[in-house]
């Protein structure tokens, strides 16, 4: 049977290979809800949901491309000083917009701060990395 156009509510936990917990949702104590198939989901998670019953468990090792992609070095910029009016507490790890070809607001990083420069990095902060999932199918709506 396949959950493909079906509205499904999971819950999850996922981890990185040295056992790091990254995002849960038994922790929120609430579902995820989406439909499978629709892109909404990586797509590793998404093919791993489609073929579950209710009430099914399943563990899942996803490789990068499986997931967010692989880390792409063409996401990183870098941008003078005297381009970052209002960011001179700007500190490594801090989120910020970048503005893209269309205008429209990518989320990125800081990863690096110097007097002259901000390097900084629009790439998925999990791109690049394994992935493994606990998934729970809790519910199918048709």
């Amino acid at each position: 049977m396949s959950n493909i156009g079906k509205k499904v509510k999971v819950n999850y936990r996922g981890t990185l290979d040295d056992g790091t917990q990254f995002d849960s949702s038994y922790d929120r104590g609430e579902t995820l809800d989406f439909t499978c198939g629709a892109h909404q989901m990586i797509p590793g998670f998404d093919y791993a949901v489609a073929d579950m019953a209710v009430g099914e468990k399943k563990t899942v090792h996803l490789a990068p491309s499986e997931a967010y992609g692989e880390h792409d070095d063409n996401l990183v910029f870098t941008i003078r000083r005297e381009q970052t009016q209002g960011m001179e507490r700007a500190a490594v790890g801090d989120q910020v917009g970048l503005h893209g070809p269309g205008g429209q607001l990518v989320p990125a990083r800081i990863v690096e701060v110097t007097p002259s420069k901000l390097v900084v990095d629009a790439n998925h902060e999990l791109a690049g990395k394994p992935l493994n999932f606990e998934i729970e199918l809790v519910a199918v709506e048709d």
